[in-house]
């Protein structure tokens, strides 16, 4: 049965198979995660996001890792958050399902997430949180090569969100 995990800090840092980016859909570098992402990769990864033509809202594309100590990076561009009635948490949760889909198929083992559409997209943590790993479970319901799925979120208040959200699940 698949692991998940919580961490906080630097997801730039984690030595996966795959790191997942909250990317833009141009797919061509930005603020927080994703900037930090694009600087730690190294000026290969813009050429190479380039080549992938961008991406839309809820759908992902992968690249080589670059620099980074994770071999891969898979790119989700997430929703903006625009009050929750227009299908924000479906496009979500397919950030998700898309990114370990993508995974699945390059048989990777291990992959990191950030808390995708919580920053500049401001969707609300609580609730991206619920969307996140109700999305993960689910995928992780079948079989698949992924043994390690790991939350890495910027600040404690995510993680505090996260861990709460694991806790009541498996009481």
């Amino acid at each position: 049965m698949p692991t998940l995990h919580i961490v906080q800090g630097d997801i730039t840092k984690l030595a996966v198979d795959a790191i997942v980016n909250a990317a833009n859909s141009s797919l061509l570098g930005g603020g927080g995660v994703d900037g930090a992402i694009h600087r730690a990769s190294g000026p290969e990864l813009v050429f190479a996001c380039r080549m992938l033509n961008g991406c839309k809202t809820g759908e992902a594309k992968l690249t080589k890792g670059f620099r980074l100590p994770a071999t891969y990076i898979i790119h989700a561009v997430g929703p903006v958050w625009r009050g929750g009635a227009h299908g924000e948490a479906d496009l979500l949760a397919s950030c998700y399902r898309r990114s370990l889909e993508i995974a699945d198929a390059h048989t990777l083992q291990r992959i990191a997430f950030p808390n995708i559409s919580t920053g500049i997209y401001g969707y609300p943590k609580d609730q991206a949180a619920e969307v996140a790993i109700a999305a993960v479970s689910r995928f992780l319901e079948k079989p698949t090569s992924i043994q390690e799925v790991t939350f890495v979120c910027f600040d404690a208040e995510n993680r505090t969100i996260y861990e709460q959200i694991l806790q009541s699940q498996n009481q």
